[in-house]
């Protein structure tokens, strides 16, 4: 399959999973551009995230300590921190729109072994928790109060705070949950002291005066639907006179941080945009 028709079939799976495709239509398409069922589910599979994909750390790592711990307002968290008793700064890690997964529990571990106390809260607790099912959990976070979801969001890291290290608190998020930590920016002001979306949604540009933490924004070049609201997003917090890094990585696409999708996983520009990513948190968090 040439690039051409792996990149039609790659913005397709984002229309189904982002715009609310009708599943029937989505396939029918999907169909056209592979030529055949069994040739559209094959490519399918290689957009998706792979459940039994590997992880990157592991869950047994004798360097770290990991838990489920309960959060305000009845939300649950996979934490992940140092094997150690000192207090440690904190960074939220915000799940895409398939919610609090074995791939988001593997980037808080990832988090942890940069020196941070990482806490990954499932957005989907109020209503039961992640499922296993991608598309019910796609359709869970469709159903809910983002504006609730944030200010919520506000309160966890409120509580955090007290038991940060200097009470610093970052936040780090993807697709869906990058979309969430600009409006978490927005809505926490000074208690976030930085945030890093991954090829989030952005807010209205009018809201950019209202953050005041450090900003790194990951963009993909592929990546139009999230680009037509993130660069004029990006472009009112430099106006705003905001303290903003903005990335955009040539030629790839959505997800590209998502090693567990083998069709739109760039490793080169995960590798960069972590790279970058941490030295936001040293700079910010200690």
């Amino acid at each position: 399959m040439d690039d051409r028709t792996r990149q039609q079939a790659i913005n397709l799976y984002d229309c189904f999973t982002h715009d609310g495709m009708e599943r029937r239509t989505f396939m029918a398409e999907m169909v056209k551009i592979a030529g055949s069922v069994a040739a559209a589910e094959l490519l399918i599979s290689g957009i998706a995230a792979s459940p039994a994909a590997a992880a990157i750390t592991s869950p047994d790592d004798p360097h770290l300590t990991t838990r489920t711990q309960d959060l305000p307002g009845g939300y649950k968290a996979y934490v992940a921190e140092p094997h150690t008793r000192s207090l440690k700064a904190t960074v939220l890690v915000i799940h895409e729109n398939r919610g609090l997964n074995d791939h988001i529990r593997d980037v808080a571990r990832r988090v942890a072994l940069a020196g941070y106390r990482a806490v990954a809260p499932d957005m989907l607790s109020l209503s039961g928790g992640t499922p296993s099912n991608e598309e019910t959990a796609r359709d869970a976070i469709g159903k809910l109060d983002l504006g609730k979801s944030v200010n919520d969001a506000v309160a966890i890291v409120a509580e955090l705070k007290k038991s940060s290290r200097g009470g610093k608190i970052g936040a780090v998020g993807f697709c869906w949950g990058g979309g969430f930590v600009n409006r978490l920016a927005v809505a926490a002001g000074s208690e976030l002291n930085v945030a890093v979306p991954y090829y989030g949604p952005a807010p209205d540009a009018s809201e950019a005066p209202k953050v005041q933490s450090a900003m790194v924004i990951h963009d993909a070049g592929l990546d139009e639907r999230v680009n037509s609201t993130s660069f004029p997003w990006v472009n009112a917090l430099r106006a705003a006179g905001k303290r903003v890094r903005f990335f955009l990585y040539d030629g790839v696409n959505h997800a590209f941080n998502n090693d567990t999708s083998a069709e739109r996983y760039n490793k080169e520009a995960a590798d960069l945009a972590w790279t970058r990513t941490l030295a936001a948190f040293k700079r910010e968090l200690g």
